[in-house]
């Protein structure tokens, strides 16, 4: 693990914590609240959806490849008294059955994976035919003006951001991977820096 993924892990919850508040916390809740059965969690990262699990769920595992994310997301378990575990995988190569899951939830982690086409198909392969796919993920900007900066800033934003891509297309990737997207939302990230400011988020569901 690199020097700066120890830094980044380390500082996370810091560096977050104002978008947490104003935004994306509110949203998780949201998001949540319709969970239940058994769930993965992609990209678990810090633990920050720990919170918001509803009681309907019976067990939440959470894959996270990144040792100190995840090291993290472990010290806040004795916090909740919630059925998890964190499992070190990446999205791309998830060590689990077909249909296993009621949910699979990503929340801010669409934007980082290596592969999203190979992320988005183990999402698939993993969930039940009837399951639901909950995401929250910030994505390249509808208006022109910003999207072009978004594309020109993208190299510095995935070193800052420890591989995070600010100009992904997260609705048309989620859509070819053979899901439905459906009840899709928008806000804006503040005060996060203008680049990773779009917000979208929904559920999507396997095309049958």
């Amino acid at each position: 693990m690199s020097i700066w993924g120890n830094i980044f892990a380390a500082t996370y919850d810091r560096i977050m914590s104002g978008v947490e508040k104003n935004v994306v916390g509110p949203h998780r809740k949201e998001l949540l609240a319709r969970t239940h059965g058994r769930v993965l969690e992609i990209g678990g990262g810090t633990g920050a959806n720990l919170p918001y699990w509803p009681d309907a769920v019976t067990e939440v595992v959470a894959s996270e490849p990144e040792e100190p994310m995840a090291r993290r997301y472990e010290a806040k378990l004795s916090e909740y008294s919630r059925n998890v575990k964190v499992v070190r995988a990446p999205a791309e190569a998830l060590p689990f059955g077909d249909d296993e899951f009621d949910f699979v939830v990503s929340t801010l982690v669409l934007c980082t994976v290596s592969d999203p086409a190979k992320a988005l198909s183990e999402v698939r392969r993993v969930l039940k035919p009837q399951g639901e796919l909950i995401f929250l993920e910030h994505v390249r900007s509808d208006e022109p003006k910003l999207a072009k900066w978004q594309n020109r800033l993208n190299g510095l934003q995935r070193r800052v951001g420890h591989g995070c891509n600010c100009n992904r297309d997260t609705v048309a990737n989620i859509e070819h991977a053979g899901f439905t997207v459906d009840g899709l939302g928008h806000d804006t990230l503040r005060p996060a820096p203008p680049i990773v400011r779009p917000l979208v988020f929904g559920s999507a569901h396997p095309n049958t």
